[in-house]
């Protein structure tokens, strides 16, 4: 079984009231995500979509100092053990949660963010967990892509940034939706587990005026079980092993 608590250098999360736990693809995302993306000194304001434990806020938190976070999460317990999770942190002044649905949210919402974060729901259409409390997480019943985009639509501000977390497969599908918004993709890396795996996640890095992107790949682990170089430089400043 998951232990009910993940150390890492500088914060802790306690996982045992969420049925995700922390996992390696997210905790690969979280450090993927460039400090101040929108620029300056200033603050800025950042939406965390789903955040399950807090684990992407955190991360996130450590990375940009000048960060005010709002994490939105529907189910009742994760957003308890995010909360708890916020509050032992030593950033938790700038992490708000909020227990809603982001559809909610966003209807009260009075505020544009600079940069939206989201791990969305993997699934559509497929073979539900017995757990109701995991297929909520796994499935997208209640969030699907093209409601997430036009979520995100309404609530990034003209020179903000997207972040998303997807499942390699449905790359296609998200880069066709994202037109539909006249929003573009400006990086896209490709995940595998190991060299001779094939692609399994996609990291988008989304906003209004790219016309170009970049894209690369990031390999978990060499073929002797062991963390590659790139991961470890990724993961050194948050995993407490490394």
């Amino acid at each position: 079984m998951p232990n009910n608590y993940f150390q890492f250098k500088q914060f802790i999360i306690h996982q045992d009231k969420c049925a995700m736990k922390v996992c390696t693809d997210a905790c690969l995302f979280g450090s993927c995500l460039p400090p101040t993306p929108s620029g300056g000194r200033r603050d800025m304001h950042v939406l965390d979509i789903g955040t399950g434990t807090g684990l992407l806020s955190l991360m996130f938190a450590q990375k940009n100092l000048y960060a005010i976070i709002d994490a939105v999460e529907i189910d009742k317990a994760a957003a308890e053990q995010a909360k708890e999770n916020f509050n032992s942190s030593r950033w938790k002044e700038r992490l708000n949660i909020y227990n809603d649905s982001i559809q909610q949210f966003a209807k009260s919402a009075n505020k544009k963010y600079d940069v939206i974060i989201c791990n969305p729901p993997f699934f559509e259409n497929d073979l539900k967990s017995k757990d109701k409390q995991r297929s909520l997480a796994l499935h997208s019943d209640t969030l699907s892509l093209d409601e997430l985009i036009s979520i995100v639509d309404l609530l990034l501000k003209e020179d903000g940034n997207f972040f998303c977390l997807l499942p390699y497969h449905r790359t296609k599908y998200f880069e066709e939706l994202l037109l539909k918004y006249k929003l573009h993709v400006k990086k896209k890396v490709f995940i595998k587990q190991t060299p001779k795996h094939n692609y399994f996640r996609t990291i988008f890095w989304v906003d209004r005026f790219s016309t170009g992107f970049t894209q690369s790949e990031m390999i978990i682990m060499e073929e002797k079980n062991e963390y590659t170089k790139g991961f470890r430089e990724l993961l050194g400043e948050y995993y407490s092993n490394f």
